[in-house]
């Protein structure tokens, strides 16, 4: 009796450990791409908005011809017809909230791209996690896609990249346990035409997954001179990464102020503080080429200067940068509470440092367990304008 209880106790560790140790399809890399998985793949677009297997592509030119997102092309495939991108985009009126996306978990969205029209900070995304009220993403289209200026740049690196002509790529990982909904928002006068695919994995996640968060905000002019990326984080996580625009409002370095992280109680000290803000977004000596004596635009896979925007003597009269940190390989985990800060410093007379009021749009992004606190409201469009 004892051989045979101490067998099955044998056995049921080992089916235990199999199971623990089984691959859940996620966290991709070179080293693991020749593992299986019971993992299902699934992808929603305009030509399959519920990523059902086997229900893409089933729109009719003929029979649906006229129905707005759901034959949105039927007059190009007229003489194709069903199964000839009769539906590859949709249309969202002024006003109006699309769902691009609502799935029944566990799983993960594994790459989200895009190319949306018309104003990219007009155009608003949210992400809702588990039936929430209160997304866990809220950001126009073009600063979370750190392209705040409304101007294509291209970007190159793990976490997002932007290609020609207006391709917008995001490879963060969105684990949701029961549920995941994702919207768009036009918040312009005109209509936008949204191409979209949200690629997915419909599989288990471990109860160590934390949740996906990107927040905007703006500081226009920033009068103190301390721009605040984000605060009113509780709960665990990690902080993950930086977008940050910057419109320049006065000649020379502009790039002295110091970045802190205050985490855990921190009050008046934070626990984390730069050295300098091209320092921070691993650059130096304000990312000048010597040699051109130009600013030098730079793609890497964790950080860069990725646009620079040049006056043109006419009516871009203003220089304006955009550059990215993504906290991959070192995010910087907190145990309560988060807030993080970016001082706004020049150059003035007698080697001083100058408070400046430059115009500062940051995205901040960071993983932690629900439930969160509720974001700032997002500023309306006079103010999310760029001009």
């Amino acid at each position: 009796m004892k051989r045979i209880l101490l067998l099955f106790a044998i056995f049921t560790t080992l089916s235990v450990a199999a199971q623990q140790g089984r691959f859940n399809g996620l966290d991709m890399n070179m080293g693991n791409l020749s593992k299986l998985s019971d993992a299902k793949t699934r992808s929603i677009s305009p030509e399959n908005f519920t990523g059902e297997k086997g229900r893409g592509g089933m729109a009719d030119p003929a029979k649906d011809k006229g129905k707005r997102n759901v034959a949105n092309a039927a007059h190009e495939a007229r003489d194709l017809g069903v199964g000839w991108k009769v539906n590859p985009f949709i249309i969202i009126e002024p006003g109006e909230t699309f769902t691009m996306a609502d799935i029944q978990g566990p799983g993960a969205i594994q790459h989200i791209w895009m190319t949306p029209t018309g104003n990219l900070n007009f155009s608003i995304l949210r992400v809702y996690y588990d039936d929430e009220k209160d997304p866990s993403v809220e950001c126009p289209i073009g600063p979370f896609f750190a392209s705040a200026w409304n101007e294509f740049s291209p970007l190159n690196s793990l976490a997002m990249t932007v290609n020609p002509g207006s391709a917008f790529n995001s490879y963060w990982k969105m684990p949701f346990r029961k549920r995941i909904r994702i919207t768009m928002e036009n918040i312009d006068s005109q209509p936008m035409r949204l191409y979209y695919q949200i690629t997915y994995a419909l599989t288990e996640v471990g109860e160590d997954e934390a949740y996906f968060h990107a927040q905007y905000r703006r500081s226009k002019p920033n009068m103190s001179s301390l721009h605040t990326i984000v605060d009113g984080i509780k709960g665990k996580g990690h902080y993950v990464g930086t977008y940050m625009g910057v419109g320049v409002n006065n000649n020379g370095w502009w790039g002295e102020g110091e970045i802190k992280f205050f985490m855990d109680g921190d009050k008046d000290y934070a626990t984390i503080v730069g050295t300098g803000t091209e320092d921070y977004f691993c650059g130096s000596y304000n990312f000048e080429n010597k040699r051109t004596r130009q600013y030098q635009e730079f793609s890497t896979p964790y950080a860069g200067l990725h646009q620079v925007i040049r006056p043109d003597g006419l009516y871009a009269s203003q220089m304006r940068f955009g550059m990215y940190r993504w906290h991959i390989m070192d995010p910087i985990r907190f145990e309560k509470d988060l807030k993080v800060t970016i001082q706004d410093l020049g150059w003035r007379s007698g080697g001083r440092y100058l408070p400046q009021n430059s115009d500062i749009i940051t995205v901040a992004y960071w993983y932690q367990t629900e439930p969160h606190n509720k974001f700032p409201k997002l500023p309306s469009a006079d103010v999310l304008e760029v001009n």
